[in-house]
C-alpha cells in the first residue's frame, strides 16, 4: 500500500463521522431555533395577559 492509497483510505473513513456530525448540527440547530421561537411567542402571550390583567384591575400598564 502506498502513501497515497493510505491517505485516500483515511479520508474515506472520515466521511461517515463527518456526515453524522453535520446531521447532528442541523438537528440541534433546528431544535434550538424552534425553542427560541416558542419562548418568544410565550413571552408575547405573557405580556398580553399581564396587560389585560392590569386593565381589568384599573392599573396603569
Amino acid at each position: 500500500m502506498t502513501f497515497a492509497e493510505g491517505l485516500v483510505d483515511a479520508l474515506i473513513s472520515l466521511i461517515p463521522p463527518a456526515l453524522v456530525g453535520v446531521l447532528f448540527w442541523i438537528m440541534m440547530r433546528s431544535i434550538l431555533r424552534a425553542d427560541k421561537g416558542e419562548r418568544d411567542i410565550y413571552q408575547k402571550i405573557e405580556a398580553e395577559e399581564r396587560a389585560k390583567r392590569a386593565n381589568a384591575l384599573g392599573e396603569q400598564p
